[in-house]
């Protein structure tokens, strides 16, 4: 009976744990192949030990270009829908004018509408138009998926912010910009961080809609996707573990950063 109430007690966070587990099961799984040593063009099966990978992973051809355009990409991506988003959102929020209920709708339709048809819509746009396929059209393309995750990101912060502290800025002869500089901004930060985060993190992993909008341009999840049909090199399962624990050691930064400031107010 002890153990039964110990159980129920516990089974929430068991079930986190056993849900955590499945989820990291993959990435294990890239992390431990990234040290094999395959026989043949395929990394699917464990044959030996080797460090030989992580010594030179860019010694596929291709390899460091394509991850090198992918971040690229990912950054300006980034940066254009955040600055788009936050703008947005604030305007969603704070405003009041015609036709916001279908600006509202239409935000939210790039991320109901599947990605194919997406793509296949930008793809006849950019030809019709006459535009040359290629690192702009991707940007592009990027900038236009990523918006609608940072305007959602954003406006839900920019929605539980108390407007009475923006006012009593005013009222100690604050600007608008000293107000939104020294209040509204460091406020709505932490909404705007995880946009953006999520704007990166879509932008780089994505492949239908830059598969269509590319043309010869060959981004990192093209050059995986490619790789996998003629032999998977170890040295994919080396950047993908190096760029996994680059950013949870970017959020274990961010919840130290967090916890000190809580920490120097209290």
């Amino acid at each position: 009976m002890t153990f039964v109430n110990w159980f129920r007690r516990r089974l929430v966070v068991l079930a986190g744990l056993l849900t955590l587990g499945y989820l990291l099961l993959p990435v294990a799984v890239v992390a431990l192949f990234s040290f094999n040593k395959p026989k043949g063009r395929f990394n699917y099966e464990w044959q030996e030990f080797s460090t030989d990978a992580w010594k030179d992973p860019c010694g596929v051809s291709g390899l460091c270009g394509s991850l090198s355009l992918s971040l690229r990409i990912a950054l300006w991506a980034t940066l254009g829908a955040t600055v788009l988003g936050t703008m947005i959102a604030f305007a969603l929020v704070r405003y009041r004018f015609r036709a916001r209920g279908a600006v509202n709708a239409l935000v939210f339709l790039p991320m109901a509408m599947p990605e194919v048809v997406m793509a296949a819509s930008l793809l006849t746009l950019f030809l019709n138009m006459g535009v040359r396929l290629g690192f702009w059209t991707i940007l592009i393309a990027h900038v236009m998926f990523c918006l609608s995750f940072v305007v959602v990101a954003v406006k839900a912060r920019v929605m539980s912010m108390d407007p009475r502290l923006e006012q009593a800025a005013q009222d100690l002869y604050a600007g608008p910009i000293q107000t939104f500089l020294r209040v509204t901004l460091p406020i709505a930060a932490p909404g705007i961080a995880a946009g953006a985060l999520l704007a990166f993190a879509l932008s780089f992993d994505d492949f239908i809609i830059t598969n269509f909008t590319s043309g010869s341009t060959v981004t990192f999840p093209m050059f995986v996707w490619g790789s996998a049909q003629r032999g998977t090199p170890v040295q994919i399962n080396v950047v993908g573990t190096a760029m996994f624990v680059v950013a949870v050691l970017l959020v274990l930064v961010s919840m130290a950063v967090g916890n000190r400031r809580k920490r120097q107010k209290a």
